[in-house]
């Protein structure tokens, strides 16, 4: 019967969504997306907090719009392939369809639940190649959307200056912030719900804003884009997070070490761009944000005598070991897909769920996934994103464009360094930001492939 109420509840909402936002194209409603995912929380947390669980899904209803309208549409589609990626994703889903059923949940709904975590935000994939016509298109793009960067930091560093009990310091539904540095500082969250969505925010831009410096732009959009890096790393000590800190330092050094061995002549050029906006950074920020600074490292300092950087890094790989030795049996299904979910209590108390095995959530992804899953499923689903890094290191030494080949090494570092790290399943805004960057590797063979159509065309 809940199963029934469930599908009939589906099918409302998708054809709300289709015919409600009729006039709407599917390239606005992902475009759309990726600007909703910013202020989401701002609507969350002080517009309407008493629709916070609904206001949720407002970007799962944009991006279905953008799915039906896509598949729907009579454009030409990427072509399905017979690729060892495209393998293992019929495999990993094939098992988490199954996982759905897992008597252990207690009932299906929280299995497909469970499967839209995983799978919903896959298609952005396949979508992209199709969302840019060209490199000054996603350039563009990519400018304007990094100018949202300027509010959202100015709103952080009003936070950061005023006090835990300020009605700008809550996170969503209106709950009071409790997340503190030193001297009960907040750790700010600017317009995300969470302190999870702003520090996965600052990754993504901080992976864009790399290559953008290294472009030969006009005087007003370089300076904008030194100020918006000048931010992204004044607000990434206010978080506290020092896995932010520690992605940003390792993915300068992987994008210079790795540029410098594929193209050295491209990497002295863009060395000498970094000179300005570093030296800016390096003088301006302590001399401005010394609280920021000293407040960060008070706090990782002693986080540092409970947990140490190598421990909390070891945890990924070491807890599920240690997991599986103690399922036992369970270990070969798990139990169930959606069984960790930090949702799936307020959607068994709103369905009136049955309740299913009572489960410990972990903190870090890969318990999460060899809970839910089993050993099966856990290798199922690292191989394939294992893959999609393979992927992305081949289209990046064929690509003869330094502007896209900096930007797929971007995707390329943020897949790698986000592997284990950060939720891709139970964070919804690292997971558009991952397939987003995912469906680079698509679309820039396309890009350059056009472009070389363009030239014989214009040779002929």
């Amino acid at each position: 019967m809940e199963l029934t109420i469930a599908l009939i509840g589906v099918a409302v909402f998708v054809w709300l969504s289709y015919f409600g936002l009729y006039h709407l194209s599917w390239q606005r409603a992902v475009k759309l997306t990726l600007i909703i995912i910013i202020f989401e929380g701002v609507l969350r947390k002080w517009v309407l907090p008493q629709a916070s669980e609904l206001i949720y899904f407002l970007k799962d209803l944009l991006l279905l719009v953008a799915y039906l309208k896509y598949y729907l549409s009579s454009e030409p589609k990427y072509p399905f392939k017979l690729s060892i990626f495209n393998i293992l994703l019929i495999l990993a889903f094939s098992w988490s369809l199954c996982q759905t059923f897992n008597p252990s949940l207690g009932s299906p709904i929280i299995g497909f639940f469970g499967l839209k975590a995983y799978f919903f935000y896959m298609p952005l994939m396949w979508l992209v190649p199709s969302l840019f016509k060209s490199e000054e298109e996603i350039y563009r793009f990519l400018r304007n959307y990094l100018l949202l960067l300027i509010p959202v930091s100015l709103l952080a560093i009003a936070q950061f200056f005023s006090p835990v009990s300020s009605p700008i310091n809550v996170y969503a539904g209106g709950e009071e912030a409790n997340a503190t540095l030193a001297d009960g500082i907040t750790r700010v969250t600017a317009t995300f719900p969470y302190l999870t969505g702003f520090s996965t925010y600052l990754t993504a831009c901080f992976s864009i804003l790399i290559p953008m410096l290294t472009l030969p732009q006009t005087k007003i959009w370089r300076w904008l884009t030194f100020a918006e890096a000048f931010l992204v790393v004044a607000t990434s000590f206010m978080t506290g997070a020092r896995t932010l800190l520690l992605y940003e330092i390792l993915f300068v050094v992987g994008y210079s070490c790795i540029l410098f061995f594929a193209k050295p002549k491209e990497a002295a050029r863009s060395a000498k761009k970094f000179i300005l906006p570093i030296t800016l950074i390096a003088t301006v920020l302590p001399r401005f944000f010394t609280k920021a600074i000293d407040a960060f490292f008070q706090r990782a300092e002693g986080a540092s005598k409970v947990e140490s950087v190598n421990d909390r890094a070891l945890i990924p790989l070491t807890e599920p070991v240690a997991l599986i030795q103690q399922m036992q049996l369970k270990a070969l299904d798990g139990y169930g897909i959606g069984a960790t979910h930090q949702a799936v209590p307020t959607l068994r108390l709103a369905l009136n769920l049955p309740v299913g095995d009572t489960l410990l959530a972990p903190e870090v992804e890969t318990s999460r996934v060899t809970i839910e899953l089993g050993v099966l499923g856990l290798l199922l689903w690292y191989l394939l994103r294992l893959v999609l890094i393979l992927s992305t290191w081949r289209v990046l030494w064929r690509l003869e464009s330094p502007w896209l080949r900096q930007l797929i090494l971007s995707a390329f570092l943020f897949q790698v360094l986000n592997l284990i790290a950060v939720h891709l399943i139970f964070n919804t805004t690292f997971a558009i930001y991952y397939w987003f960057f995912c469906g680079f590797i698509l679309l820039f063979p396309e890009l350059e492939y056009r472009q070389s159509l363009c030239y014989r065309y214009r040779g002929q």
